[in-house]
């Protein structure tokens, strides 16, 4: 049975199964820190638009010379029986270095959606007694089928969250032979929908790597600061040793240990009084302390950042304290002319850093999807509090179960990857959503399974405003039911780009007051890098651009609620929606950089408001 045919066939389980079946098991927390060995580098490709190497055109099983996962050395069995016909040959086919989206393999793969085949051998030392393997790939766009030594090991569905897959019984020591399908193509029932604004980039976009445990091992361990002053730890362990088994929790510089012991299903809950002399993380001052957890024959680390997040009237109060986030949007997309979903450590410091340092930015929004581990990171490393969010967008089939079951185990499994990121202080279960029945059913499970997963941060969804005309005069709101189950309401708000506003009339617009604290989460006008039109002042000019934010951040200022934005979008980055053969080509010119990193006047707009901002702390 397919990947689809079988999610279909559980889904009338799924939506109504607890919380632990929602996200793909094990999460393997923290999987670069553990023993293995890392599978980036360079891979053969082999495309694959008819799907020739899953079925025959009779709609059978694919023949022997077609499946391009079997354990088989072509040219070696080729040589050995010259009458054998083989119409692939994956050890000679083209290389490409992994992660990294196949639109930088080849130009002509530009628009390519459909299945693409990936595989490398490598050697790996024998297991010891008792050790158990997992291949984990931490992101792969959009469904992946994984063979190992020819066997089918595993299938998986999302192009923006890991998932690990055991492989005790199948891995070698020697000439492992690893091929992965990878199908780029957007289902109607997926997540998200096939109408995106962002380039799909299909592939093994995140790194992968083979992770070799002890039987019992510790999959997750989650440590965090609550609101009543303690340090809390839930940790998970995997096995057969997993009940009634000891566990540690400590951080050396404070000397803290919170020790325990799980319970039937494996998991302990316990925490301690935090010490008098911690520091609390935030962005002036992101402190991280080194946290190891032991359990039996296993031990991880990480860095871990202690602070709170929570909400009072309109307030957003970081450590007790009001905060107002001076943020952006931002894609996966690393800077260049040909990006390719390449997010190494250097390309995610030189996005981060234009926010930080570049604008003052101490708040960015990782749009739309959930990013990279190596992002989130740096953001707790660099001091950006982060906006995390999952791909429910637009047209989503919101009364279909298995886009809801969909939807769930990708929000569990960004939430279970991310716990531990001090930086991340808002989830969003969706944005720009249409307002019906069916919607509103589907998003208030998701809010309710961000709580029960995660009561130490905030929830929200990016929302579609509503624009009434009082006494002659615009009053913009937010007129939508999901507000009611949100933390911070969110507006995306395009006055003056998607609507005939003069420029000079956005500073008039009024908004209604909210009773919690509102963010602007989007606003922005398109720009071509380096066009100017002072005269006409046309759409798609650096002036209108620049303009545009001179009167949207007038008309911010009168908003007594809002407590924070993050305009769309800090870089230019491809948009296959968009055409004009002028302006845009293939890319969305929001950007307040240009796809190599070039300012354009309007960044300086946005960068003064924000110094303003800060001096005000």
């Amino acid at each position: 049975m397919g990947l689809k045919a079988f999610v279909g066939a559980m889904c009338a389980l799924t939506v109504l199964a607890p919380l632990d079946a929602q996200a793909s098991s094990p999460t393997l927390t923290r999987a670069d820190n553990r023993d293995g060995q890392d599978l980036s580098g360079t891979w053969h490709y082999s495309v694959d638009p008819y799907r020739d190497g899953l079925a025959g055109f009779h709609r059978g099983a694919p023949g022997a010379g077609h499946r391009r996962y079997d354990d088989v050395d072509v040219d070696a069995l080729t040589r050995a029986k010259p009458t054998a016909l083989y119409e692939y040959d994956m050890d000679r086919a083209p290389t490409a270095t992994l992660p990294q989206g196949w639109i930088g393999h080849d130009p002509t793969l530009r628009y390519y959606q459909g299945l693409m085949w990936y595989t490398r051998r490598f050697d790996t030392p024998a297991l010891k007694p008792g050790q158990r393997a997992f291949l984990r790939f931490e992101a792969v766009n959009y469904t992946a089928k994984v063979f190992l030594n020819g066997k089918s090991v595993g299938e998986h569905e999302g192009g923006f969250t890991p998932f690990s897959l055991e492989v005790t019984d199948v891995v070698r020591a020697s000439n492992n032979q690893l091929t992965v399908g990878v199908d780029s193509t957007p289902q109607a029932d997926g997540v998200p929908p096939p109408v995106t604004d962002w380039e799909n980039y299909g592939g093994i976009t995140r790194p992968m790597r083979l992770v070799i445990t002890p039987g019992t091992f510790i999959d997750e361990a989650w440590v965090r600061l609550t609101k009543d002053g303690k340090i809390a730890a839930t940790v998970t362990l995997d096995g057969a040793q997993a009940a009634n088994q000891e566990v540690h929790v400590r951080v050396a510089e404070l000397g803290l240990d919170v020790t325990g012991r799980t319970d039937a299903k494996g998991v302990l809950n316990a925490s301690a009084a935090a010490p008098k002399g911690l520091a609390r993380w935030s962005p002036d001052r992101p402190k991280l302390y080194d946290v190891v957890v032991q359990a039996g024959e296993d031990r991880l680390t990480d860095r871990v950042g202690f602070r709170t997040i929570e909400t009072k009237g309109s307030e957003i109060l970081l450590n007790g304290k009001p905060i107002f986030l001076r943020g952006i949007s931002v894609h996966e997309e690393e800077f260049g002319e040909n990006p390719a979903r390449t997010i190494t450590e250097a390309g995610a410091r030189a996005l981060l850093a234009e926010v930080k340092d570049g604008l003052h930015g101490n708040f960015v929004r990782l749009a739309h999807y959930p990013h990279s581990e190596v992002t989130t990171r740096l953001a707790d490393e660099m001091g950006l509090l982060v906006w995390s969010e999952i791909p429910v967008y637009w047209l989503v089939d919101f009364g279909n179960p298995r886009t809801l079951a969909l939807a769930r185990g990708m929000l569990a499994d960004n939430i279970r990857r991310d716990r531990n990121r001090a930086s991340i202080i808002m989830w969003s279960v969706a944005n720009e959503t249409p307002i019906t029945d069916a919607r509103n059913s589907f998003l208030y499970q998701l809010v309710d399974d961000v709580r029960a997963l995660d009561d130490s941060r905030l929830v929200t969804a990016a929302l579609l405003t509503d624009r009434k005309t009082v006494d002659g005069k615009a009053l913009m709101g937010l007129n939508d039911p999901l507000a009611d189950k949100l933390d911070v309401l969110s507006a995306n708000t395009y006055n003056g780009w998607y609507s005939d506003d003069a420029l000079d009339a956005l500073s008039g617009i009024a908004w209604k007051a909210t009773d919690k604290p509102m963010v602007f989460s989007e606003f922005g006008a398109d720009a071509l890098a380096g066009f100017s039109d002072p005269q006409l002042m046309r759409k798609f000019s650096e002036d209108y651009q620049r303009k545009y934010y001179e009167k949207t951040l007038a008309m911010a200022r009168q908003i007594s609620s809002l407590r924070g934005m993050s305009p769309w979008i800090l870089k230019d980055f491809r948009a296959p929606r968009r055409q004009h053969p002028v302006y845009q080509q293939g890319w969305n010119r929001k950007g307040l950089v240009s796809p190599t990193g070039r300012r354009k006047p309007a960044f300086f707009v946005l960068q003064g408001f924000y110094k303003e901002k800060e001096a005000e702390k």
